[in-house]
């Protein structure tokens, strides 16, 4: 059965504060995960019963509902809903209610045997009151704890725990799941498969969350759940089980400073102050990867970890889905002309299904800023597996990741880990971690060029010369390019298509501005090599449909700008992003970017594509940092 796209948020408490205030707060910073619906469930511990409230829509529906109500239980679970099974509708937010009131579940993720053990139930004599997959969940554990009632087992917490484990054995599919059951009324069970689950430790109180923006403040100390455990959480403590019910025993981690920053500032969404932040992105990137040995007077890039395997290294496979993968592109560019090693990228959900030819000594990067991405954590477990079974030490798995988040699954997996350190992305559609995944990129080429000598030191210091010039140069741009970017999206507002033209080492820009603009404001848009034009897509083209094309002076400079005039012969209007130069004055209006070297013009090319794409939404009256059927973290494919 084919898996769905699930990126909910969860949120559970147990202590001895009141869990109302501590799931709202986590659910405000988990809504990028999911905004179709959102409910919460606590524990009375006067009268043993749970308290549930569910609303449509965005988490402003729920606040409402509970706002005149006293809930003052301190064990409760929260939840911020992505639709999959079951329109956004209020019977079919979460948390799924048993029919005797007493189990209460919130879940991410897919359970994808759901209509088999539906059907069971219902044969059974029990109602369904929702559409989804989650709510077999609760009839089922439900049953299990009738069942171990007949043992006489205490009505506490490790009988919920038992009859979890008992029902996540029938669950196929991925999940994170937190459980209340009326009657442990201080208890509260969690479990992980596939998806992620980390639980934030406090004093005496604990907090579990999908992500870690909904624990940060509550605590910076926190314990990541492993794949396919269970854990029983209590104001007196933790236990966490393996799959095969063995207890684990593992100190928790520190959260980083940077997770714990979500400030909004005086910008008016969040992506707009995320484009702003591009400057400081550049500045991290420059003072942490970039040093000059004392020695030689060269630049060098510094890693956390040893790159001596990274002499052996013939080939690389790079693994991403959506904007990650035009990072990608751009890197697979880079990587290809700076140290000549034949580089491949591959959309990670495909990968595993098709995946290439095992070759020797080949380096596999994942691209994930989540570190959550589904697709991409599976293809890297494919490929250490399938290379893990091989003899020949030229077959082993060398990887690298590249993520936003260092305590992420990916981050757990893979040890060599380069961070971007683009901090708490809150808008959903991608723009300072992209930027930040093009530096990392430019990072790796630079340092594999040195590695192999492909390139001399000369042209190597003048690309990382250019490199740490960018801070001001984004600063420029931005303010260049914001009031203009407002006046040109006016001029947008009744548009329905738009064509992005790229070559070279921009057409991945082109793709990446393509996709900004469908994301958030809902307009198709589709980025093509310019060259490919001709080959099909200029029959799209007439004054209807205007042509944004990326021309930086280099190689393929003459060949954009004649592409640009077959769009021009169309009468479509034509957006030019390039430097005021011989050839531009061809496009009827220039988003003027520097003119400087080849090699980083993406990096320029990007901001002003990224300020148009906010602006036409803005100017049409969408919600920029939540737009509509999509979620910042796809933790299941």
């Amino acid at each position: 059965m084919k898996k769905i796209i699930c990126m909910c948020g969860i949120v559970a408490v147990t202590g001895y504060k009141k869990a109302l205030p501590l799931l709202i707060n986590g659910l405000e910073k988990l809504e990028y995960r999911g905004y179709d619906s959102a409910g919460i469930a606590v524990i009375n511990p006067d009268t043993k019963n749970i308290i549930c409230n569910k609303a449509e829509g965005k988490l402003t529906n729920l606040l409402n509902n509970i706002s005149n109500k006293h809930i003052h239980g301190t064990v409760g679970i929260g939840h911020t809903r992505w639709a999959t099974h079951g329109k956004p509708e209020v019977k079919n937010a979460h948390p799924h209610i048993d029919s005797s009131g007493k189990v209460a579940v919130v879940q991410n993720g897919i359970i994808e045997n759901y209509q088999e053990l539906k059907d069971k139930l219902e044969k059974e004599g029990i109602r369904f009151n929702s559409d989804t997959d989650t709510e077999v969940i609760p009839h089922l554990i439900q049953k299990e704890l009738l069942a171990l009632n007949k043992l006489n087992l205490e009505k506490n917490g490790s009988t919920l725990l038992v009859a979890l484990r008992n029902v996540i054995s029938d669950l196929e599919g991925s999940y994170a799941l937190a459980v209340l059951w009326a009657d442990a009324p201080d208890s509260l069970v969690v479990a992980r498969k596939q998806a992620p689950l980390i639980i934030g430790l406090g004093e005496g109180e604990f907090i579990c969350a999908s992500d870690t923006p909904a624990i940060a403040n509550f605590t910076k100390i926190i314990l990541p759940l492993e794949d396919e455990e269970i854990a029983l959480l209590t104001p007196l403590g933790i236990e966490i089980y393996d799959s095969n019910n063995e207890r684990q025993y593992r100190n928790p981690i520190h959260l980083h400073v940077s997770e714990q920053v979500i400030d909004k500032k005086d910008y008016k969404h969040y992506m707009l102050k995320e484009i702003y932040d591009q400057p400081d992105t550049a500045k991290y990137w420059i003072e942490k990867f970039l040093f000059k040995d004392s020695k030689t007077g060269q630049y060098q890039i510094d890693y956390p970890f040893d790159t001596e395997f990274f002499e052996s290294i013939e080939r690389i496979e790079i693994v991403a889905c959506g904007t990650s993968k035009h990072a990608a592109m751009v890197g697979s560019f880079l990587l290809e002309q700076f140290s000549g090693i034949p580089t491949n990228v591959f959309y990670a959900s495909e990968f595993r299904y098709s995946p290439p030819p095992l070759l020797p000594n080949t380096l596999t990067i994942g691209v994930t800023q989540s570190g959550e991405t589904a697709d991409t954590i599976a293809a890297i477990n494919m490929e250490i597996k399938r290379r893990s079974s091989m003899s020949d030490e030229k077959y082993k798995p060398n990887l690298v990741a590249i993520t936003n988040r260092m305590e992420s699954s990916i981050g757990r997996q893979i040890s060599n880990i380069i961070d971007i350190g683009a901090g708490v992305e809150i808008g959903v559609a991608a723009t300072k971690t992209f930027f930040a995944q093009l530096l990392s990129f430019y990072g790796l080429a630079i340092k594999f060029a040195q590695i192999k000598g492909t390139q001399n030191n000369e042209i190597i210091n003048q690309l990382i010369s250019e490199l740490t010039k960018l801070p001001p140069l984004i600063e420029e741009l931005l303010e260049k390019h914001n009031k203009t970017s407002e006046k040109l999206a006016h001029d947008f507002f009744n548009i329905k298509d738009v064509i992005f033209l790229g070559r070279g080492i921009n057409y991945p820009i082109a793709l990446e501005g393509a996709l900004k603009l469908k994301e958030i404001s809902y307009i198709h848009a589709a980025g093509y090599p310019a060259g490919e034009m001709k080959h099909g897509p200029i029959a799209l083209l007439d004054k209807k449909v205007p042509v944004i094309s990326i021309a930086t002076p280099g190689v393929v400079f003459d060949k954009v700008i004649s592409n640009a005039q077959e769009a021009k012969a169309r009468d479509s209007y034509l957006i030019g992003i390039a430097p005021e130069c011989k050839g531009t004055e061809i496009f009827d209006y220039l988003m003027m970017i520097p003119e400087t070297n080849e090699w980083i013009s993406p990096l320029l090319a990007i901001v002003p594509l990224q300020l148009l794409s906010y602006h036409i939404a803005a100017h049409r009256g969408l919600d920029v940092d939540q737009p509509r059927n999509l979620a910042k973290s796809v933790t299941v494919e």
